[in-house]
């Protein structure tokens, strides 16, 4: 049964001025907004600072009844919901943080049949239990279910670098609500895991509807550039906090500082996030960085809930020393700050889609950002020796192994990135996601900036293959950080 829609097609730009504060919509979102709004299947890819979130949440404001947000992570879910009941929109959560009476009113309200509630954010867990879809099915025979979004779509495909089986039991939405749109969002996924996806859910049945919109990987104001290390040379720290002494330097110039005090912006406000592997290590550096006057805090799963909370609200405040956030890579996703300068990699990621994910958090605002990954071979056979070693659920069968395979395949393409001397960075990632086209670099990559010299030092920073071999031969790099 198809939800009843309104007579009337809302001012989408008045919802987004009036409800969200922005006055003009980026490039793409506008059409996204209306074929949702148009009752069809959508499929967006786009990168992490296109604005996914809003292509959802105006037409929940906009159409009648509610919709159902898919998500993998709890914080992700909590920093959406938390927005948007800000912005004066009924937005709710049922997650394994849930307390009791929130949760009692999320499902009495959904069992009136015409829920208040206008976005529901849900695990894909959740939607694998018989009583949350009992009470999905008689909101849809009231005609007011919208339609079900399902964020980071790429965790659908065991292709995918973050797969989880519960995504795909997915596929009971379109099987139990036929006429119900569906929207699809990633940043991260290649035609292999698209195809996966669109499959899972059953959207390539009806071709007719379904609308696909992808846009470039290509983020043209960033930097790029592979710092190459070893484990002898261990001086990741010593140039990193000259880079940043050297931008602090140039802030403090008299024209520069001229500037900032007329703007009200402090010389060390450079934000930005450095992704390490180790929850040990996001504290030593943290403490580290501090000690050499520079705003570091630490933020990662252990730490109390209510201290990550003021890290982060301080962090997006700008306030001093709170410059810089020392994470583990879970950190970032769905955290709207658009004027992080940098974020560095200390160590090699375990999946190029992590680390393009993770790149992109830098420059949202759209200005020049800088994105440096510390690459050593000893971190290398470290992580692909972990990845190797990761097991396979025995209840996952032939998806877990393909899981496990594209893992490994997605950890040997960012190796061959990292050591690649005779390409641009930018171009590289666009064919990593299937693009043919190759984009316009400024010399914004190391590559392009400097070819010959890329090929110096990756040649003078980095172990000879036949050290690493022989250390590894010798179990060094059997352990790895844990997360």
């Amino acid at each position: 049964m198809p939800l009843l829609r309104s007579d009337s097609f809302k001012d989408i730009d008045f919802t987004l001025r009036r409800q969200f504060g922005k006055e003009n919509f980026r490039p793409h979102q506008r059409e996204i907004i209306k074929a949702a709004l148009d009752g069809h299947d959508v499929f967006v890819q786009a990168a992490t600072s296109f604005g996914k979130s809003l292509c959802f949440q105006l037409p929940a404001v906009i159409d009648r009844g509610i919709t159902i947000v898919i998500s993998p992570l709890l914080s992700l879910m909590m920093n959406q919901v938390e927005a948007l009941r800000a912005s004066d929109v009924d937005a709710r959560t049922l997650n394994s943080n849930t307390t009791m009476p929130e949760r009692d009113y999320i499902y009495a309200d959904l069992a009136t049949g015409h829920p208040l509630t206008r976005l529901l954010y849900v695990t894909p867990e959740l939607c694998s239990g018989d009583h949350f879809r009992r009470k999905l099915k008689l909101v849809y025979e009231q005609h007011e279910l919208a339609r079900i979004v399902v964020d980071e779509a790429h965790c659908i495909s065991e292709w995918g670098h973050d797969f989880r089986k519960d995504f795909k039991r997915l596929s009971w939405f379109r099987e139990n609500f036929p006429d119900v749109p569906v929207m699809c969002l990633t940043a991260t996924a290649n035609d292999q895991v698209r195809r996966d996806v669109l499959t899972t859910l059953g959207l390539d049945k009806t071709p007719g509807k379904l609308k696909i919109f992808g846009m470039t990987a290509h983020r043209p104001n960033l930097h790029l550039e592979v710092r190459f290390t070893s484990d002898e040379a261990n001086d990741r720290y010593d140039d990193f906090v000259t880079w940043l002494k050297g931008v602090y330097d140039r802030r403090a110039a008299a024209d520069r500082k001229a500037e900032l005090d007329a703007t009200g912006q402090r010389v060390e406000n450079v934000p930005g996030i450095i992704y390490t592997i180790s929850r040990d290590e996001v504290e030593s550096l943290a403490a580290a960085l501090r000690h050499d006057g520079i705003g570091a805090r630490p933020f990662h799963a252990k730490l109390p809930n209510q201290m990550k909370e003021e890290t982060l609200a301080k962090w997006i405040a700008n306030e001093p020393g709170y410059d810089i956030i020392v994470a583990t890579t879970a950190f970032g996703m769905g955290i709207d700050k658009e004027n992080v300068r940098f974020v560095v990699h200390w160590r090699l990621p375990k999946s190029f889609e992590g680390y393009y994910q993770e790149a992109g958090r830098a420059g949202r605002d759209g200005n020049a950002s800088y994105c440096f990954l510390y690459y050593s071979r000893e971190d290398r056979d470290r992580v692909c020796n972990l990845v190797m070693r990761e097991p396979v659920s025995k209840n996952s069968g032939s998806d877990g192994i393909n899981n496990k395979q594209a893992r490994q395949e997605s950890l040997s393409r960012l190796v061959a990135y990292c050591e690649d001397t005779s390409s641009c960075r930018h171009a590289a990632i666009c064919r990593y996601f299937g693009e043919t086209q190759v984009p316009e670099c400024d010399y914004t990559c190391d590559w392009h900036k400097d070819p010959q010299g890329l090929k110096r030092r990756m040649a003078r920073g980095l172990a000879s293959e036949e050290w690493v071999s022989t250390q590894r031969e010798e179990g060094m790099y059997d352990e790895y950080w844990s997360e």
